[in-house]
């Protein structure tokens, strides 16, 4: 039988649960949810355009940091200061709740003006 090898996804995930139990501690139920439904929203909107950020990178006629390539693929632009990255690397510091506030601002006004 195999054995299973560590996997960084699992690593994250415990991580991930034991901030969950943390927060729940210090938050209402009700404004829990939009914490934590806010933080993976954030998370799998930088999976994305940093999956197509990495594709664009390697194809000498793209512009990674061109907004129009994210436009064409449906794929939301996500500055550096909101990036996932960005937000890990500030993960232990006291500010970093200003930072997910600042992301998900972005993010929210960027939903706004696509469905206009």
């Amino acid at each position: 039988m195999a054995s299973k090898k560590p996997n960084k996804n699992n690593n994250f995930e415990a991580a991930l649960f034991n901030t969950a139990d943390k927060l729940r501690k210090n938050i209402d139920a009700a404004e829990y949810k939009n914490v934590v439904l806010g933080l993976i929203f954030l998370k799998y909107i930088s999976d994305a355009f940093q999956e197509l950020y990495e594709s664009l990178e390697k194809d000498e006629y793209s512009d990674p940091e061109g907004l129009d390539e994210y436009a064409a693929e449906n794929v939301f632009f996500v500055p550096k200061e909101a990036r996932w990255a960005h937000l890990q690397a500030q993960a232990k510091l006291p500010e970093i709740g200003v930072a997910i506030v600042l992301s998900s601002s972005y993010y929210k006004s960027k939903i706004v003006m696509h469905r206009k």
